[in-house]
Formats: structure tokens, C-alpha cells, sequence
């Protein structure tokens, strides 16, 4: 959504900011300048102007409609908010400090152009259920974006790993190599989580898409409301049964920031690989010119950017769920002023996640490119198939504990003859065991060790075809 340029005042160059004229004459004297700006949520709450125009044109719909206010007024607030809506996306509607907030702001404008009938909006309705509805709206939008950019993600994803079923990479655990196993497999890892992701944002739009408006300030209303008839405009699946938590409930944005956490936790993983196989250490990929950037002293370097950044935003995600955690724990209900910050975190977050799966898909389907002679390299020479000659052993009856002790000195035998397992002749392999035959060499070469552990979710090609099928009918 743009974004629109908040202004202090327009009537002159340096203006004193004063109360909002939407107080009551409860009020004898003026808000304080340096309070005024201090309250005001206007330069990040404008964020939601067109939802909290859809909002407001839902409202004066059910308020005609239960004879509240008439059908010639509601046509005219209606056609009025419309109007509202085109000046904001031609960039003509420019509201002011003094506003407050995108409520007060439409309403101003609204009544400049409609005349007194605008003041008849806010009728049967507070800013308390408004902003809630308005965020709602807002979320509600932006996880159905997320959700799309996480289905774009996952699909330069597995454009690689249709690739790559057959090509090795040496797999890890504690940072040390474990095992070789399949490219495709280890990039449907991350398939695998993004999917729980888009399951976790569906779960978390459930809670999203439940309507408060009409609860009022805390208590509901006076007015015979037809709070269903506005959640059904507005495509909400139910309303909050209970006023007070209404207008009080942020569980759905701590949700939606968990939710966004994990997103880019995992984005933030495959980031950190990223770094490591674009490394001279590792040489696993190649990074383009497309989605690298150089050093300014250095020539010959190029630089992870993309993942670095991504890497590095996530910290940010994190925190606004802290914060959000922070500014709930301690709010008696209902509403309180503590609210206002529920609001540039949850923005933020949005616009990170959005930013950071857009630039990983592009890394994945312009700036990433797998080397396989370099990973056909690395898998042959350490020895990750040492398991498979424990399993070797195992196959032809030796106790699996037995077999495991045994390889551990198999491995110490080849590791003080400086060679690897695959360089063992037959007599050194009996020497260690009788039962060593010359078919373990076939056993023990990568492509089999790889294509032998066909277990369901396993590396073995059948296995990752399989996977890949599956994750292909998801998108």
C-alpha cells in the first residue's frame, strides 16, 4: 500500500499543533504542542486509510440499514469515503498532526466534503473498535501476501532441486560432515518448513478474521447495531462475543509475529548455508552478479549481500514480537493508550518478511548456481560413509554396537595410513573383519550410500522423487 506524506499543518510554514477538534468540550484548555505530537499516531496509523475506509463504508451501510441514519445519508457518506479513497491514491489527500490519527483524518476530510451528514459515522462506534477492525482488515490482507510470496519461495526452491535429485552434497551435523546426501533433499528441508509456515499464517488468519466492530469504547452500544451484517461485509467469519476482549485483544498480532519469526528464523537458516557454500572454503555455489555485490577496496571479492541482510533482519522481526509481548503483559482491560504501539512493529514486520522473501526467491532463481563436479568432490573426501560400513557389517549379522566400535578403529587404521575408506584394500578390510568382502567398495561409494537409505522421508533418490512429486502438487 503507498504510503502517504504526513504533514504538520497546512496553513502555515511553522505550526503551534493544537488539540484535535473531535474532543469534546469536556476540554477548557489546549493539548500542549510537544503532547500533541507526542500522542499522534497519524504519520504510521495512515498505513490503514483504505481499510479504515472499507470499514467505515461497512458501518454507514448497516447503520441505513437498522434506520439509524437514512439511506440518502448513507449513500452520501459512502460515495464520500469513496472519494476519500481516490484522493489518497492520487496522492491528493495529505492529513495533518493536528488529526491525530487516520480515524480523525477521514472523518475531517469526510465532513469537509459531505457536509454535517459526516459527523453522523461515528455513530454507534468508538475509535476502540474501529482501530481493531482496521487492523484486522489490514493483517487479513498483508498474510494472504505473505502466503503468496512463501509459495513463490518454495517454487525457486524446488526449480533447483528438480535439478539436482541426483547431485551430492556432503550433509552435517554439529558443523562436522555426518553423511552425504541428496541436493534436492536437503533444499526440500526448507520446503518443508516454509510449509509450516503457510500452514501456521492460515492457523493464525482464523484468529485474524473475527470482527470487533461494534463493541463500542468497551461496553457495546445503545444503537440496535447489526454487528453480523457488518462482519459479513467485510468478510470476517464470525464477531468477538465479548466487548471488552474486543476491543483489548492483540493475541492475534502476537500470532501473526510469532508466525513471522519463524518464517524468517528459517530464512535466516538457509541464509547462513547460503554464506557457507558461497565461500572459498566451501565453493558449493556460485553467486551471480545479479544478487552479489563487490568490495570497495577489494576487487576480487564478491559478497553475500542477500543472505547477510536477510540474516540480519531477522533479529528485527524478533524483536517487535518481544515488544508486542511486552506491551500487553501488564494492561488491565479494556482499551488503553499502550495499544498505539501495536502498530510499527506489526508494519515493520510485514514489510520485512514481504522484502526478505522476495530477495531470497530471486537469489534462488537468478543468484544461485550449485556446482557439482566441486560437491561430487567434497562428498568423496571425508568419511561420511562411515555409518554405511557399521551398516555393512550389521547386514551380514555382525551386532550393530559391535560394528559401530569396529569402524570407529577402521576409521583410526585409515586416518594413520593418511587414506580414506574407499582406499583400504581387501586384505586391510579383513584384517579389521572377516566378514569385509569386496563388494564393500560398491557399498560404501557416495551415489550408493545416498541411494540406499530409501527409509520414507529418506535421502534415497526414490525417496526425494517421491518428496519432490508432493511438494510440487502443494503449489
Amino acid at each position: 500500500m503507498r504510503s502517504s506524506p504526513v504533514q504538520q499543518s497546512s496553513s502555515s510554514p511553522n505550526p503551534v499543533p493544537s488539540a484535535p477538534e473531535a474532543w469534546s468540550q469536556r476540554f477548557e484548555g489546549a493539548l500542549h504542542p510537544a503532547i500533541v505530537l507526542f500522542n499522534a499516531s497519524i504519520s504510521f496509523d495512515i498505513e490503514l486509510i483504505e481499510y479504515d475506509l472499507t470499514g467505515s463504508q461497512a458501518h454507514a451501510k448497516m447503520l441505513a440499514r437498522q434506520g439509524i441514519i437514512s439511506e440518502d445519508e448513507a449513500t452520501t457518506l459512502i460515495a464520500g469515503l469513496e472519494q476519500i479513497r481516490q484522493e489518497y491514491r492520487s496522492n491528493q489527500f495529505h492529513p495533518t498532526v493536528e488529526d491525530e490519527d487516520v480515524h480523525f483524518a477521514v472523518e475531517k476530510r469526510l465532513t469537509a466534503i459531505v457536509g454535517d451528514v459526516g459527523k453522523k459515522l461515528h455513530t454507534a462506534r468508538s475509535r476502540n473498535d474501529q482501530v481493531g477492525t482496521d487492523t484486522r482488515l489490514y493483517l487479513r490482507d498483508q498474510i494472504q501476501q505473505i502466503q503468496q510470496g512463501i509459495k513463490a519461495f518454495q517454487a525457486a526452491l524446488l526449480k533447483h532441486a528438480e535439478q539436482h535429485v541426483e547431485t551430492l552434497i556432503p550433509g552435517y551435523t554439529h558443523l562436522q560432515r555426518a553423511q552425504p546426501i541428496s541436493l534436492a533433499h536437503h533444499l526440500l528441508a526448507y520446503v518443508e518448513m516454509t510449509e509450516r509456515d503457510w500452514q501456521r499464517l492460515r492457523d493464525v488468519s482464523k484468529r485474524v478474521n473475527i470482527c470487533p466492530l461494534g463493541a463500542g469504547a468497551l461496553a457495546g452500544t445503545t444503537f440496535k447495531i447489526d454487528r453480523h451484517f457488518t462482519a459479513l461485509e467485510l468478510g470476517f467469519d464470525q464477531v468477538y462475543t465479548n466487548s471488552l476482549d474486543a476491543v483489548s485483544d492483540r493475541d492475534f498480532s502476537v500470532e501473526f509475529l510469532a508466525a513471522a519469526s519463524l518464517v524468517m528464523a528459517h530464512l535466516s537458516r538457509l541464509s547462513e548455508e547460503v554464506i557457507f557454500w558461497a565461500s572459498q572454503e566451501f565453493g558449493f555455489i556460485t553467486l551471480t552478479d545479479a544478487c552479489a555485490t563487490g568490495s570497495s577496496i577489494m576487487p576480487q571479492k564478491k559478497n553475500p549481500d542477500v543472505p547477510e541482510l536477510v540474516r540480519g533482519k531477522t533479529g528485527r522481526v524478533f524483536g517487535h514480537l518481544q515488544a508486542m509481548l511486552t506491551v500487553i503483559k501488564g494492561l488491565p482491560l479494556a482499551y488503553n493508550k499502550d495499544f498505539q504501539e501495536d502498530k510499527e512493529g506489526l508494519f515493520d514486520a510485514v514489510k520485512t518478511v514481504k522484502a526478505c522473501l522476495e530477495a531470497m526467491t530471486i537469489l534462488f532463481d537468478e543468484g544461485v548456481v550449485f556446482k557439482p563436479q566441486r560437491l561430487a568432490e567434497a562428498v568423496a573426501e571425508d568419511f561420511s560413509n562411515a555409518t554405511d560400513v557399521a551398516d555393512y557389517l550389521a547386514a551380514k549379522g555382525v551386532p550393530f554396537r559391535e560394528a559401530y566400535n569396529l569402524v570407529g578403529k577402521v576409521v583410526r587404521t585409515s586416518l594413520a595410513a593418511q587414506k580414506l575408506l574407499k582406499d583400504l584394500t581387501i586384505d586391510e578390510w579383513k584384517s579389521l573383519h572377516p566378514a569385509f568382502e569386496e563388494d564393500i567398495y560398491a557399498a560404501i561409494a557416495p551415489r550408493q550410500v545416498v541411494a540406499a537409505r530409501n527409509s520414507f522421508g529418506g535421502t534415497g533418490f526414490d525417496q526425494v522423487r517421491s518428496a519432490l512429486a508432493v511438494a510440487k502438487e502443494r503449489l
